[in-house]
């Protein structure tokens, strides 16, 4: 009786597994909820630079949502907190970032506002 018992909780615990494997990966293939402005943005020319220990990138993506798969977003720091060749390339001096396709460079964290204004996509309405 206890083998059975144990066949059965192993079992269910492969199938609640199991679905949460499904769920995760069913939800994760859902397109995100601003997609389109995200790529508007990547297809304006635009690029994003920041850094992955930089909170204020963090705050920017966070904006986004699933949707930072989209943006045009270059990582400028080597685990090791130094600064890749294509940044300094740009001068890039302050996480983040942004330069957009007519050259204008400017830092901090931008609202959708700020960036539809930038790059000539229409905003998301919340």
């Amino acid at each position: 009786m206890k083998k059975k018992n144990t066949w059965v909780w192993i079992v269910v615990t492969l199938a609640i597994i199991g679905g949460l494997i499904a769920f995760l990966v069913v939800e994760g293939n859902k397109p995100g909820k601003y997609d389109d402005f995200a790529q508007c943005i990547t297809d304006s020319g635009a690029k994003f630079y920041g850094a992955w220990w930089c909170p204020h990138c963090a705050a920017q993506k966070a904006l986004f949502g699933k949707s930072v798969k989209k943006l045009p977003y270059v990582e400028c720091q080597t685990q090791d907190s130094k600064q890749t060749k294509e940044c300094d390339d740009v001068g890039i001096s302050a996480y983040p970032t942004w330069i957009f396709a007519d050259g204008t460079k400017e830092t901090g964290e931008h609202t959708f506002a700020q960036l539809s204004e930038k790059t000539n996509c229409p905003a998301p309405t919340n």
